[in-house]
C-alpha cells in the first residue's frame, strides 16, 4: 500500500508573501519541508504541488520532485485533490509547506493509524500547549477529541474553556504546581484515503469552515471522522515574520 507526501506550496501567502522561498539558515523554506518530510520511513515519494514558476523553480534547484498545479484551488486540499487525480497511491498525506521541521516520527504516526484500521479516511496530529500565550493565539489552531482519539472540534478559540479549576482536555486533573496543560494545537499534517480525499475536495466549504477558516472543519461537518494522533512535536510553525525569526532562532540552537 503506497504513500505518498504532497507539500501544496503557493506563493501568495496573505500573512508573510512568499513563505516558501523565505530563506531560513541559508535554505528556502520548502527546502527544509522537503528534505524533514524525506526522513519518514513511512513514505515511498515526497513532492512539491505548487502553481508558481518560482517555487518550481527552487524545487528542482535542490533535486526535489515538484508538480505545477492549476491556479483556480481555493486550497491546499484542492491542489492535494489534483495531484491525487494523477499519481499512483493508497493514502496521501498533505505536509503543510509552514512545517520547515516536521518531525519524521510526527509523520509515522499519522499514518500507522490509517494502516491499523482503515475505515478510517483522514487523521491528523496534535501536541499539548502548556503556555498560554499560544492557547489564546488565534494563529494557534486548537483541536479537542473524544476518548477514542477522534475529533471533536477544531478552533482558533482557546478550547476548551476551563470554568473551574485546572483540567486536562482529555478529562484528567492537572497539577498546577508543574505544567499547566491548557490544550492540544493541531498541527498541519494530513492523511487522507485516497478516495476520501477526492470526494472531500468536490465538498463545498462549509458555515463553521468559512467561520474559523479550518478547512478540516468541513469533514467534520459532513459527518466524517478524523483521527488525531498526539506527538511530541515541538517544532516551529511559520505563519507570520516573526515565526520565521523564531524558525530562525530554532535552526542556529539545533545546530550549536
Amino acid at each position: 500500500m503506497s504513500v505518498v507526501a504532497i507539500i501544496p506550496a503557493r506563493y501568495g501567502s496573505t500573512r508573510l508573501p512568499g513563505k516558501p522561498l523565505a530563506n531560513i539558515g541559508g535554505k528556502p523554506m520548502i527546502q527544509h519541508v522537503y528534505e524533514s518530510a524525506s526522513k519518514a520511513r513511512e513514505l515511498d515519494r515526497v513532492l512539491v504541488a505548487t502553481d508558481d514558476r518560482r517555487i518550481e523553480k527552487a524545487v528542482k534547484s535542490f533535486g526535489g520532485e515538484v508538480m505545477m498545479t492549476a491556479k483556480r484551488h481555493r486550497s491546499g486540499t484542492d491542489r492535494l485533490a489534483e495531484v491525487a487525480r494523477k499519481i499512483r497511491a493508497d493514502w496521501l498525506v498533505n505536509v503543510q509547506g509552514d512545517l520547515p521541521f516536521i518531525h519524521a516520527d510526527t509523520i509515522a504516526r499519522a499514518v500507522r493509524p490509517m494502516r491499523r484500521d482503515r475505515t478510517i479516511p483522514m487523521a491528523t496530529v496534535c501536541t499539548p500547549i502548556y503556555d498560554e500565550s499560544e492557547w489564546r493565539n488565534p494563529n494557534v489552531v486548537k483541536v479537542l477529541t473524544d476518548r477514542a482519539g477522534f475529533a471533536l472540534y477544531f478552533s482558533r478559540a482557546p478550547i476548551p474553556f476551563v470554568r473551574n479549576g485546572v483540567i486536562d482536555p482529555r478529562g484528567k486533573k492537572t497539577a498546577r504546581a508543574k505544567r499547566h496543560l491548557f490544550g492540544y494545537r493541531h498541527l498541519g499534517l494530513y492523511v487522507y484515503r485516497r478516495d476520501f480525499l477526492l470526494k472531500f475536495a468536490r465538498l463545498e466549504p462549509t458555515e463553521l469552515e468559512r467561520i474559523e477558516s479550518l478547512e478540516q472543519l468541513r469533514a467534520l461537518q459532513n459527518g466524517y471522522r478524523i483521527y488525531v494522533a498526539e506527538v511530541d512535536e515541538r517544532s516551529i510553525e511559520v505563519d507570520t515574520l516573526a515565526d520565521l525569526k523564531k524558525a530562525e532562532r530554532y535552526l542556529k540552537s539545533r545546530l550549536n
